[in-house]
């Protein structure tokens, strides 16, 4: 790549220097000196244009640089020097301008390769050493550090290996190997260090097969015709068959000269080249790398779009989603208690509960005696509390498994979801629920893909059916295949790419033999995996699925911009074309003319260095204001679950707990959540409708901003009408009622919130 843009960027150099010196030399009256720099600019421009035209004849095919090759001949030949030289010139800036932009996305692209792994520390005389990994053997003893990838397939030979498997599986979620259990290479290691034994070497290994499967679909690609090429069909024949009847009816050569100067396809050759070049300047501004011109363009024509699921519609992290609690504990308590304990963990498990609860503002505390049991859970005193966290049968035995505990069960496989059960001094407590949420920003992305042109979404995941089917649900997808391996992917694509022009949108290394077999392949290279961004032809380089869509629409306003430059500037040089063949204009004046056209259409083309985004300039709330309304969600998020949890708990509470734990609430929503919503009404709405223009773009959020606020003046009234012994089942059922329908409303409209702060962040 890099050698084929220094050749582009010499035959420029020479084009140039040749033309300079020989006007200077002309300017001189050294006319012999000037037509030999001339023509010395113009021959090293003939031969590599001659060797193109071979070797595209050898693949069958050919294009309009044969114009530009019979145009620089024929004008050395008939001794029309000047007009050789500014054809060379013109043909040198393309092809240079197109070197640019793929040795730009190439020096971009190698900061993001990095994850195949290339050493690894393997046991050797009773010592470790660090060792290329072509060097394992199987039997080798291997040291895999944490946060270290997999080098070759092996066996666990410590008591556990805890293993992100996201990248090979689709699995979100970390998971744990006992010793024996074999593992292939790939995956992170998400917890502490562990003993591998190496079953085979790296070219045998599995990343070593992805990598041949990727190599094997990218030989499976159609080659892609250029749109210069496309119009060489009809305009190549139409032009020499213009210039042989101009010679043939004067019998003069120089006139079949001058119609083959004004048609040489300089709006081809420079024109598309300097839009599609725009079109991946912009797009890079905006953090998608583009590796070349024919990704742009066929991006531009995409109709159907397949997306990998962990890490491309889901942020590929674990997340607390929900507390559930049993007896009288309250959530938020029970989120302290067991974020404390785990701090003492390694487990990434841990770390994202820990994380949970430091957003919610929890002051955590020092556990004692804190001990980990490799694949079952945590145990420890917190607050003199005797905790453990982990697996029902780990935290309460066999006795755990009540109504209620199957109950949590039941809802973790019907949502997909991880849960840490705790039990309190022997008591079991709760469970913490984890999943792999989907990205804030992933539902407006496909809504606005859908709104650019995209006829069809498909998300293919090796991830298990209920968890893929429950999240292509939710995002409204066309169709969604589960439990697929790298090899069943690329059958997706294929069979999706004979329907139309196919985009594949992955981050693992799974994803990656896809990515190379679809018409076009985006990588998620923030933080996906080298393969996938080595494989891809548009990575984005922020970690936003939003980022694809202003990619797409960039993509075809500089194709739009490329064919406008093409017909307008085809146009003018047809007419000129006329007039040459008449004997009108000559060749050194058909080349000053077809530089004016040049230049005409090249400042059209420069158009696609702007637009094409999302949104207008200026369209947005200060990233500050948008933090901090995300802050204010999130401060608020315990007052949401405390609403569910107390309808849940209701029936477990005796009446005077009832009654305190509702006024209780009652005071938290009429201190925080209300008066923020009605903030929220009063001052953001305000700003965000005239941001968004039209008569009343956020009525309907605001109509639940007053739902909100009726049920929280209902719920007031049953609570002050409440005697101190606390509700009757009347009112129970009332005020159990009133809650989930607050929850519910809640849970919803602060989804739609967040989502409108990633549309204006």
């Amino acid at each position: 790549m890099r050698s084929s843009w220094l050749q582009s960027v010499g035959l420029l150099v020479v084009s140039a220097v040749g033309l300079l010196v020989g006007g200077v030399a002309w300017f001189l009256g050294a006319s012999r000196v000037a037509d030999f720099a001339w023509a010395a600019g113009a021959v090293p421009v003939m031969i590599v244009v001659a060797a193109s035209i071979l070797q595209a004849l050898r693949r069958g095919t050919t294009g309009v640089d044969v114009v530009a090759l019979l145009a620089m001949g024929g004008a050395l030949g008939l001794g029309q020097y000047l007009a050789g030289a500014i054809i060379a010139l013109m043909y040198s800036s393309g092809g240079a301008l197109e070197g640019y932009a793929r040795a730009r996305a190439g020096r971009e692209l190698s900061a993001l390769l990095g994850r195949a792994p290339k050493v690894a520390t393997r046991y050797e005389e009773g010592g470790l050493v660090q060792v290329p990994v072509e060097a394992l053997r199987p039997g080798d003893l291997l040291f895999i550090k944490a946060g270290d990838v997999v080098p070759v397939d092996g066996l666990v030979a410590s008591a556990e290996a805890v293993l992100d498997e996201s990248a090979l599986t689709g699995e979100a979620l970390p998971v744990a190997h006992p010793r024996g259990q074999r593992v292939r290479s790939g995956p992170v290691n998400a917890g502490p260090p562990f003993e591998l034994r190496a079953l085979c070497s790296a070219d045998e290994s599995t990343y070593a097969g992805v990598v041949r499967l990727v190599r094997s679909a990218q030989a499976s690609k159609a080659p892609f015709v250029r749109i210069a090429d496309r119009y060489a069909l009809l305009f190549v024949p139409f032009t020499l068959a213009l210039a042989g009847g101009a010679w043939l009816l004067s019998g003069d050569p120089v006139r079949a000269l001058s119609v083959l100067v004004v048609a040489t396809p300089c709006p081809l050759i420079l024109a598309a080249p300097v839009a599609i070049v725009s079109g991946i300047s912009r797009a890079a501004r905006r953090g998608v790398l583009i590796k070349d011109g024919a990704a742009l363009e066929t991006l531009a024509r995409a109709r159907t779009l397949l997306f990998d699921k962990t890490g491309t519609l889901t942020s590929g992290q674990a997340r607390l989603t929900a507390i559930e609690t049993q007896g009288t504990q309250e959530p938020e308590a029970l989120l302290r208690l067991s974020a404390s304990l785990e701090q003492a963990s390694q487990h990434v498990i841990a770390s994202a509960i820990v994380s949970a609860a430091r957003e919610r503002g929890l002051a955590l505390c020092l556990p004692t005696g804190a001990q980990e049991q490799p694949g079952a859970g945590m145990l420890g005193e917190v607050e003199g509390h005797r905790l453990r966290l982990g697996s029902p049968a780990w935290v309460g035995g066999p006795e755990a498994l009540t109504r209620w505990t199957r109950g949590v069960l039941r809802r973790m496989g019907y949502e997909g979801c991880s849960g840490v059960f705790v039990s309190i001094d022997g008591r079991l407590a709760g469970a913490l629920l984890l999943a792999d949420e989907i990205r804030p920003e992933a539902p407006r992305a496909l809504r606005l893909l859908s709104r650019a042109g995209v006829r069809r979404t498909v998300m293919v995941s090796g991830d298990r059916a209920e968890v893929a089917e429950t999240l292509g649900a939710a995002l409204g997808v066309d169709a969604v295949l589960s439990e697929r391996s790298p090899e069943e992917k690329v059958q997706a694509v294929l069979s999706e790419r004979a329907a139309g022009v196919t985009v594949m949108v992955g981050d693992g290394i799974n994803d990656a033999p896809a990515l190379a077999a679809a018409d076009v392949g985006v990588a998620m290279g923030a933080r996906g995996s080298g393969a996938s961004a080595e494989a891809a032809d548009v990575v984005l380089l922020v970690d936003r699925l939003d980022r694809l869509v202003e990619a797409m629409l960039v993509a075809r306003r500089a194709r739009s911009i490329a064919l406008q430059s093409v017909a307008v500037g085809m146009g003018l040089s047809l007419v000129a074309m006329g007039f040459a063949a008449v004997g009108l204009l000559g060749p050194v004046a058909g080349a000053v003319l077809q530089e004016g056209i040049d230049v005409a259409v090249i400042l059209n083309a420069l158009r696609a260095l702007g637009g094409g985004g999302l949104s207008p300039a200026g369209h947005g709330l200060p990233e500050q204001t948008v933090r901090h309304l995300r802050t204010e969600h999130q401060e608020l998020r315990p007052v949401l679950e405390r609403v569910q949890s107390l309808a849940d708990r209701m029936d477990a509470l005796g009446a005077r707990e009832q009654h305190a734990e509702l006024v209780e609430l009652d005071g938290l929503l009429r201190e925080r959540l209300l008066p923020h919503e009605h903030r929220d009404d009063s001052e953001l709405y305000p700003k965000l409708a005239r941001m968004l223009g039209g008569e009343d773009p956020l009525g309907t959020m605001s109509r639940t901003h007053r739902e909100i606020a009726h049920l929280g003046r209902l719920y007031h009234r049953r609570v002050v009408d409440l005697g101190e012994a606390g509700p009757d089942a009347v009112e129970q059922r009332e005020l159990r009622r009133l809650l989930y329908g607050l929850g519910a409303i809640l849970q919803l409209h602060f989804a739609q919130e967040e989502e409108l702060f990633e549309a204006v962040s």
